[in-house]
């Protein structure tokens, strides 16, 4: 059974940053995209951040690039995402997904239809 198990989420005042951690088993790490959404009240989920199997391509979202990086330790089956310059609007839920097996191992999905296991979540708030 796959697990995806998010932590690092806290509360932050504007300007300051946070790292994300999604430690997962249950699946064999390195054959999978993976990727962070995340959710705020009364909005619909937005893609944050994927990278691709190998690592060494990535996707960000308009709002975040720039600003936050995602990586990934194969050898720890865990996938970060390093957040800079935080705003009070990157409030939300943030969300470590796993996508669904056979993509390309330079392909970084971007769509939640490409993500198949999802972890609980871990809030983050940033402060005006």
């Amino acid at each position: 059974q796959v697990q995806l198990v998010e932590s690092g989420g806290g509360l932050v005042q504007a300007g300051g940053s946070l790292r994300l951690s999604c430690a997962t088993s249950g699946h064999t790490f390195s054959s999978d995209a993976m990727g962070w959404f995340r959710q705020a009240p009364g909005k619909e989920r937005e893609v944050v951040a994927a990278i691709s199997r190998s690592g060494g391509n990535t996707y960000y979202g308009h709002s975040v690039k720039g600003r936050f990086t995602i990586s990934r330790d194969n050898t720890k089956n865990t996938v970060y995402l390093q957040m800079n310059s935080l705003k009070p609007e990157d409030t939300a839920v943030y969300l470590c997904a796993k996508s669904m097996s056979g993509y390309s191992s330079w392909y970084a999905p971007q769509q939640s239809y490409e993500f198949d296991s999802w972890g609980q979540g871990t809030q983050v708030t940033v402060s005006s």
